[in-house]
């Protein structure tokens, strides 16, 4: 039995114009759900925040709807959380943002900021290592990493971390004087000499 040419063209033709409706359809439902925030505005609320006008930066913020707010908003508004001591909302936004943008170091850095602070010392490791994952030579990452390390007495992995941070910015006082506590914790006498030389030589510089 034959097809008939033009009913096979129009039954394609039905089917084209269908998916390309449904891609139409689809666009304009994500284009309305998550419009972009202008530019311009993002940057009114961040030179606002970074000159320490922090209620005036908060007050834009609010007005901004939920799918306005792109990864960078969440983070600023995590940054004006923490700064009003709510370290609770702070993590809501942080992870809203890391939501948004899984390979934002700011924000799983400052999210393990929290954490180490709170004392959930494994919950901090795992963010500090989404960010040297993703930014592998900031200094600070690996050396909140050894902190949240010595909480956990993995004093191993503690001196591993500060090895890296010192590698990284030899001329960071801290990072020795507690490379000399994992070195002390791990019975490395020489090692705990040592750091803690260098720890004195770079506090006298200071002075």
């Amino acid at each position: 039995m034959e097809t008939n040419p033009l009913l096979f063209y129009n039954c394609v033709m039905r089917k084209l114009i269908k998916y390309i409706y449904i891609i139409i359809v689809a666009f304009l439902f994500c284009t309305s759900s998550f419009a972009a925030l202008p530019q311009d505005k993002k940057n009114e609320i961040t030179a606002l925040y970074n000159s320490n006008n922090i209620d005036e930066a908060y007050s834009l913020i609010s007005k901004i709807s939920e799918s306005e707010r792109d990864f960078e908003i969440w983070y600023l508004l995590a940054n004006i959380a923490q700064d009003k001591g709510s370290n609770v909302n702070a993590v809501f936004f942080l992870q809203k943002s890391i939501k948004l943008n899984p390979d934002f170091d700011k924000a799983h850095y400052n999210l393990g900021n929290i954490y180490l602070e709170e004392k959930r010392y494994n919950l901090a490791v795992n963010e500090y290592k989404h960010a040297v994952r993703i930014k592998k030579d900031f200094p600070f990452y690996y050396y909140n990493m050894g902190c949240a390390y010595l909480g956990l007495k993995d004093y191993k992995s503690a001196k591993n971390a500060f090895e890296k941070a010192i590698k990284l910015k030899a001329d960071e006082a801290d990072f020795y004087y507690n490379l000399a506590i994992a070195h002390k914790n791990l019975n490395n006498d020489k090692e705990v000499k040592t750091a803690i030389d260098s720890y004195n030589k770079l506090k006298d510089k200071k002075l």
